[in-house]
């Protein structure tokens, strides 16, 4: 059956992020459906939206929006009505839901999800201190880390690690090289929760054979040897049963999913720091 398309119009008052998380998990359901996807951020005034209006006109639709002003929320929506086009509030229903529960009013702020909050200054500062720590780099300090990530080459660390820098969570990573030993102060590691990231051979050299393929570098390489891999990823396996390590398999993972598990052993490791700190503050006492 042959791809069909349809226009998907998203209109947000803040980035849209929001939008394009939930149409794209909504859309993965749909076989040989694809959207084409019309973003228009940051529409906060009547002149912005008629030219957003206008587009829908010329590619109609469907038309789904992140809008707390009521009147353009309201203009939208009577358009779409003119035009034809499906519309809907992503987070209306939420909010509602919100207001009843909480038995309070919401204050409509645009984008006050992206508040220059210490929330937000913690993801800047975690996501500087991932990328100054990215394939082994500056080893000396890695206690820092909330979460360290181990694994052969094309093993997923350096986009897993970017995800949780997004998530606040200070993200060092060391590739594992056949012959170079693991920096001793690894193994001394109090603070960092550290993770091994394992995949199949056959994903593995999926993945770099498209590295040197991209690269024209040589695809004979012992780089992409099925024994070679076959034994880096049995060592790899080895290290991390020795040490006691947290092991994911990335194999048929998507990155986030990836991170998802990773943040759910990291919530576990940081209420077991928490609870050596307070016994070890009672022992003081």
């Amino acid at each position: 059956m042959p791809n069909s398309y349809f226009h998907l119009h998203l209109v947000s008052d803040a980035t849209g992020e929001t939008l394009i998380a939930v149409s794209r998990a909504v859309a993965a359901q749909f076989d040989g459906i694809s959207s084409i996807e019309h973003l228009y951020p940051l529409v906060r005034s009547e002149a912005q939206l008629d030219k957003t209006i206008a587009e829908i006109e010329a590619a109609p639709g469907m038309v789904l929006f992140t809008l707390v002003d009521l009147t353009l929320a309201e203009k939208l929506e009577g358009a779409c009505r003119s035009i034809g086009a499906p519309c809907l509030s992503v987070l209306q229903p939420i909010l509602t839901l919100f207001q009843s529960y909480l038995r309070a009013a919401a204050n409509p702020r645009p984008g006050a999800q992206h508040v220059l909050n210490a929330d937000y200054f913690k993801r800047i500062d975690a996501l500087n201190y991932t990328m100054m720590h990215d394939d082994g780099q500056m080893s000396e300090t890695y206690e820092d880390a909330d979460v360290l990530l181990i694994g052969v080459s094309r093993s997923s660390k350096t986009p897993t690690s970017i995800y949780l820098a997004n998530r606040g969570i200070k993200t060092a990573n060391i590739p594992l090289v056949p012959t170079v030993p693991l920096p001793k102060t690894v193994f001394a590691l109090k603070h960092p929760l550290i993770v091994g990231l394992i995949a199949s051979p056959e994903r593995i050299i999926q993945i770099r054979l498209n590295r040197l393929d991209a690269l024209h570098a040589d695809l004979e390489s012992p780089y992409v040897d099925r024994s070679t891999v076959c034994e880096e990823v049995a060592q790899s396996r080895q290290l991390f049963a020795q040490n006691g390590w947290a092991v994911i398999d990335v194999t048929r993972r998507s990155i986030e999913e990836t991170a998802a598990g990773i943040i759910d052993l990291y919530r576990v490791h940081r209420a077991r720091l928490e609870h050596v700190q307070e016994k070890s503050i009672d022992f003081s006492d």
